[in-house]
């Protein structure tokens, strides 16, 4: 059995997060000592870990749940269930990289659009472009929103 301050020191997560993950229902010590003392045993310690690595794989607090679930009920899932999850995940991972290159090559060209100098900022080639609407300054869905509306 850990006390929350090894558990914390054991997994690289602090008190702090184990009391949130506690909150948010993904973890929870099995015993309590009469002072309240948080006590963790070695499922829990697995189940910390289990949610520390699914947590650093990108899996958000309700993937993660879904996923606990599975895990402790098996026999009633599919492997299907989990890669679902898995390759929604990817998914959204491979949008959102395609929205961060979208967002750079826009400041790349406002970049190359300003010599950077020290005069005025009076006729700044960048704060003009952007009011002027020429590079991308919309959120990438937001884009996506209008374009639908315009179909």
């Amino acid at each position: 059995m850990m006390k929350i301050s090894q558990l914390a020191a054991h997994s690289g997560l602090s008190a702090h997060t184990l009391r949130f993950y506690e909150k948010s229902g993904l973890i929870e010590a099995s015993q309590r000592t009469g002072s309240g003392y948080r006590r963790y045993s070695e499922e829990d310690i697995r189940r910390v870990e289990f949610v520390k690595t699914a947590r650093d794989a990108g899996f958000s607090l309700d993937e993660i749940a879904q996923l606990l679930s599975i895990r402790l009920d098996r026999d009633q899932h599919t492997c299907e269930d989990v890669t679902s999850i898995t390759r929604h995940k990817l998914e959204a991972v491979n949008e959102k990289i395609a929205q961060l290159t979208e967002i750079r090559e826009s400041l790349e060209l406002l970049l190359e659009s300003c010599d950077g100098g020290l005069d005025s900022a009076v006729h700044c080639s960048i704060i003009e472009a952007l009011e002027a609407g020429a590079a991308k300054t919309t959120h990438p869905n937001e884009d996506q929103a209008t374009k639908e509306a315009t179909l």
